[in-house]
């Protein structure tokens, strides 16, 4: 059984359908990466497997259960979690403040309006790990908002794998990186993900960010699927070819 399976995702409106019919599945540590033309319809698919958009048909099921009802934060607390493709901050907080509020929004006691000095040492040690994990304990100190853009995209993922998720949704996370700071996140996300049970969604439009590290495929064009396999079966496909390279034209 996938960890995550779509069936028939289809949005539209009024008469325009931004997605049609769409099935995706994402296995337990498998990495998909869903790519596409710009209007493709990729951060639709995203929002609606995310709770953040309201599906027109389709079914969402994640670990057995149907949760295309459900909304984002209660998909969080069922092991889903997300980057955006605009980071999403709390500027004025600390790094490893914006981890912590993370990891304490998992917790029992969440509401609690003002956590115990234990529940405070505790979060904060393992928002510190996170941080290690992609490379920016240095950093805990500093307000989120004076790191540089590479920066602040890790900074994303660490609050995305603070809620320890089954399954991972990214949404361009190299968008705006340096060709270096790309190449750093790739091999960074690689070593993070290497023997994990951890499944990752992926939306990237660098293709070499793609094939670096997605295990298949899926490719959307004008709403509809119209390509799932690995990446070699994907680069040999003429309707791929077509969509991104125009009728004609070959791939390079």
């Amino acid at each position: 059984m996938s960890l995550l399976e779509c069936v028939g995702l289809t949005k539209k409106w009024g008469g325009v359908a931004a997605v049609s019919d769409v099935d995706i599945s994402v296995a337990s540590g498998e990495v998909v990466a869903l790519i596409g033309p710009n209007g493709a319809g990729k951060s639709t698919v995203f929002n609606l497997i995310a709770g953040a958009t309201k599906k027109t048909a389709g079914t969402v099921s994640f670990r057995g259960e149907r949760v295309e009802h459900l909304a984002a934060h209660a998909l969080a607390r069922r092991g889903l979690s997300r980057t955006y493709q605009i980071t999403c901050l709390y500027p004025d907080l600390t790094t490893v403040e914006n981890v912590r509020l993370t990891i304490q929004a998992r917790e029992s006691s969440r509401m609690n309006p003002i956590p115990s000095r234990a529940m405070l040492a505790r979060t904060t040690d393992e928002a510190m790990h996170w941080l290690g994990q992609v490379r920016l304990q240095r950093h805990a100190a500093s307000p989120a908002g004076v790191l540089s853009h590479g920066d602040q995209r890790l900074l994303e993922i660490a609050t995305a794998l603070a809620l320890n998720p089954k399954l991972v949704l990214l949404d361009e996370p190299t968008q705006g990186m340096s060709l270096d700071e790309t190449r750093g996140t790739v091999e960074l996300l690689h070593s993070l993900l290497q023997g994990s049970e951890m499944a990752v969604l992926l939306v990237e439009h660098d293709l070499e960010v793609v094939f670096g590290l997605a295990h298949r495929i899926v490719v959307l064009d004008r709403g509809r699927k119209i390509a799932d396999g690995s990446p070699d079966e994907v680069k040999a496909s003429p309707a791929v070819q077509q969509a991104y390279l125009g009728v004609g034209h070959a791939a390079s």
